[in-house]
């Protein structure tokens, strides 16, 4: 173990079998495990339990009460050795908390960097999120979901196993999302039911879509949510107008690609 005594709090309690970058900071009543490397500039807070194998890149910060790394709550999981790797930059407030992956997947949570958890945000088993993602407060991920770069997830927001979250998307408060949500669009509940409402347009000119961007992705999201189109007309109509924008491709791979089909 390599530490910085007057970084760690006495009373902290971190494994001979941990491995901790000098700059590392621990407050006090902190568990750390083995089989846990933590890098540069992470700041772990009072009362956080971090289990193993984690390992956890440089500048990240743990609230209080936060549980990373922890046996995931899959009921065929048996012990066997499974992983959780977490990038750079993120935040874990109060109560996150994130499971290691299970040996029915790839036996790995993964979570990219400069993202955001708020508080009692939960992260299940062999979940992949990607960068810059804000999970809200109290929301929940089931095992195995993905969550693409930039996606917002409201509080309260309950996303089911297996499902896929796009790029640029945002999900309202207190939706449940049972199929996959494409890139660029924004979900929410309308009439008690969670369903497609339009393209996430505020969030993607905060990411420097411009108007032309912004026109042909409304024009893509017509296509798909408002022409009573078979998935596969819609796609055929989709490949045209991905000659005239870059941005529609990726939608058109996504739908391709889902397995419990789009939410529409």
């Amino acid at each position: 173990m390599t530490t910085v005594l007057n970084n760690i709090h006495p009373q902290a309690i971190v494994s001979g079998q941990a491995t901790l970058h000098p700059s590392v900071q621990v407050g006090p009543w902190s568990f750390i495990g083995p089989d846990v490397e933590i890098g540069e500039n992470c700041v772990i807070g009072p009362h956080v339990v971090i289990k193993g194998p984690s390992k956890i890149g440089p500048n990240n910060k743990f609230y209080q009460f936060s549980s990373i790394g922890e046996d995931c709550q899959d009921l065929k999981y048996a012990g066997e050795r499974t992983f959780l790797e977490i990038g750079e930059g993120n935040t874990f407030r109060e109560y996150v908390s994130v499971h290691r992956g299970t040996a029915q997947d790839h036996a790995l949570t993964k979570i990219g960097n400069h993202n955001l958890f708020i508080t009692g945000a939960h992260v299940a088993h062999d979940c992949v999120i990607g960068d810059y993602c804000i999970i809200g407060h109290h929301a929940g991920l089931a095992g195995h979901v993905h969550v693409g770069d930039h996606a917002i997830l409201g509080g309260y927001v309950a996303v089911h196993q297996f499902c896929r979250i796009g790029a640029h998307t945002f999900l309202g408060g207190n939706v449940a999302l049972v199929k996959d949500l494409p890139p660029y669009m924004l979900a929410a509940l309308d009439g008690g039911d969670t369903k497609v409402v339009n393209i996430n347009a505020v969030g993607l000119r905060r990411r420097g879509f411009t108007e032309e961007d912004m026109l042909m992705l409304k024009r893509a999201y017509k296509i798909l949510y408002r022409q009573d189109l078979t998935i596969d007309a819609a796609l055929a109509e989709l490949q045209i107008l991905a000659k005239q924008s870059p941005h529609i491709q990726p939608l058109i791979d996504f739908v391709h690609q889902a397995t419990r089909g789009i939410l529409r």
